[in-house]
């Protein structure tokens, strides 16, 4: 693995996206056949896993809390159409939680495929 954005270029970009004024437009990056599943947990056994398709990507930006949150790259990988990509949530510049996310990418340049998991409880720092 690396630590370079273009080990991962695509869900670097993805989480700069995400990041930014406008984070629906990762919504401009999917596929016509995407799902996704990204287990959100807060500690204490708590978690929300948003599941499916472009309808779970939409409920899940909708809860987001806007410029709170934002995903720095610990190191990431790619490997023909899938990426990896090891992270850190930091809320105002402050770790909060760990997290790996997988990404498959189609022919076109689109994502398909999108897994995340996230806990408070784990950091890789």
């Amino acid at each position: 693995m690396t630590d370079t954005p273009a080990a991962a270029p695509f869900l670097t970009a993805w989480f700069e996206i995400l990041d930014g004024d406008e984070p629906s437009r990762i919504l401009d990056l999917i596929s016509d056949d995407f799902s996704l599943s990204i287990l959100f947990s807060t500690g204490d056994g708590n978690a929300t896993d948003f599941a499916g398709d472009r309808a779970a990507l939409v409920g899940y930006l909708e809860q987001r809390e806007k410029g709170t949150r934002t995903h720095h790259m610990l190191s990431a990988t790619t490997l023909g159409q899938d990426e990896l990509f090891l992270g850190e949530v930091r809320r105002a510049g402050v770790p909060e939680a760990g997290f790996v996310a997988a990404g498959q990418v189609n022919g076109e340049g689109r994502l398909r495929r999108l897994l995340i998991g996230r806990s408070s409880e784990i950091r890789f720092t």
